[in-house]
């Protein structure tokens, strides 16, 4: 029985769609060929055995490995990372590296963004905190200086008042200060207290809207994305990417929904093979502003996905310090390592007795 449940799963594999293009017929054949060619040549069985690591041999049924030939080619023409369970618990790829799986070259920005919605939606934790509550993170960012190549580490916790009424402790670099209460009527992007945050759409389209109509006209009573300038789509797309990148812990549903905006802007467009600062091979989303001048700078700033569950891994950044002949170039990667609400500014969640998600 056991059989028949494994080819059922993998045979549904067959029907998946992973979001990259098709594949010509001749590319298909040819990948086809080869596939059947490998896993019937007479040593197949012999490298059906190669270890994964010393002494620690995979060992497959016959009739498993011979059914994922149809199973398999099918999965891969769709461009599908195809993952079996070995007898002794442990997984291994049935495809090639990452750097060569087909939709890590042909992914698109908006399948990349849509597919870290659906998996914020299913894995994101769910809070309500007090307004006399603290938002802590913790945040690794490791710095390259691009001369030197010297990299160095840095760790930044932040307690982050709620409602803003009190004082903040912020960190950025390794270095911290207090933040004063917000002021009445301040208004700030993105916003940081939890009431104005749960007050933006949770639809995309009326979160592009939104951020359109209030953040770069005021006056606008604009109602469809049809009519948005490609400056305002600029703005609309710094605005996403500030919210995404300053506020790591969000009101249920508006992350999904930034990250399905941010895939409707023109100009966002995805990068295969970007490491993030764990050394972890993903696809970078970045930007191609319409409205940047020739020749000047273009935009540096890559969020990173894992290429299969499309899961949140990290940013890329850069940031310059001095001035004239002396200013410093440095590559930032960085990731959220944890977070949790507390109850105290300067307070650890293992103090508060509660675990910390990341």
């Amino acid at each position: 029985m056991r059989d028949i449940d494994e080819l059922r799963d993998l045979r549904d594999l067959a029907d998946f769609d992973a979001g990259a293009p098709p594949l010509d017929d001749e590319t298909r054949r040819r990948g086809r060929a080869r596939l059947l060619a490998t896993i019937t040549a007479p040593g197949a069985d012999r490298a059906a055995r190669r270890t994964i690591g010393p002494d620690r041999p995979v060992r497959r049924r016959p009739v498993l490995r011979i059914a994922l030939a149809g199973v398999v080619a099918a999965a891969v023409t769709a461009g599908v990372l195809v993952t079996v369970q070995n007898d002794d618990g442990r997984d291994g790829t049935a495809t090639p590296p990452v750097k060569n799986l087909p939709h890590m070259r042909n992914v698109s920005a908006r399948t990349v963004l849509n597919g870290a919605a659906s998996y914020a939606r299913k894995n994101d934790k769910v809070v309500s905190p007090r307004d006399d509550q603290f938002i802590y993170t913790k945040e690794i960012i490791k710095e390259t200086n691009q001369k030197t190549g010297k990299t160095k580490t840095h760790v930044d916790e932040i307690w982050r008042s709620v409602d803003g009424s009190q004082r903040s402790w912020i960190m950025e670099i390794g270095k911290g200060w207090w933040a004063p209460p917000n002021e009445e009527n301040q208004t700030s992007w993105p916003p940081k207290d939890w009431g104005t945050l749960q007050k933006l759409p949770t639809d995309p389209d009326q979160l592009i809207l939104a951020l359109q109509n209030v953040g770069f006209a005021p006056d606008a009573k604009n109602t469809s994305l049809d009519k948005i300038t490609d400056q305002e789509w600029s703005h609309i797309h710094f605005s996403l990417a500030g919210l995404l990148k300053l506020v790591p812990v969000m009101p249920e549903g508006l992350r999904p929904a930034a990250y399905e905006a941010l895939g409707m802007v023109p100009g966002v467009k995805a990068l295969p093979n970007q490491k993030d600062a764990k050394g972890r091979v993903g696809v970078a989303i970045t930007y191609d502003d319409p409205t940047r001048p020739e020749g000047a700078p273009g935009y540096d700033s890559y969020f990173i996905f894992d290429p299969v569950t499309y899961a949140f891994l990290g940013f890329r950044d850069e940031r310059t310090s001095g001035d004239g002949k002396g200013i410093k170039r440095y590559t930032q990667l960085s990731y959220l390592d944890s977070w949790a609400i507390v109850d105290k500014v300067k307070q650890h969640p293992s103090a508060a007795g509660q675990d910390s998600a990341g």
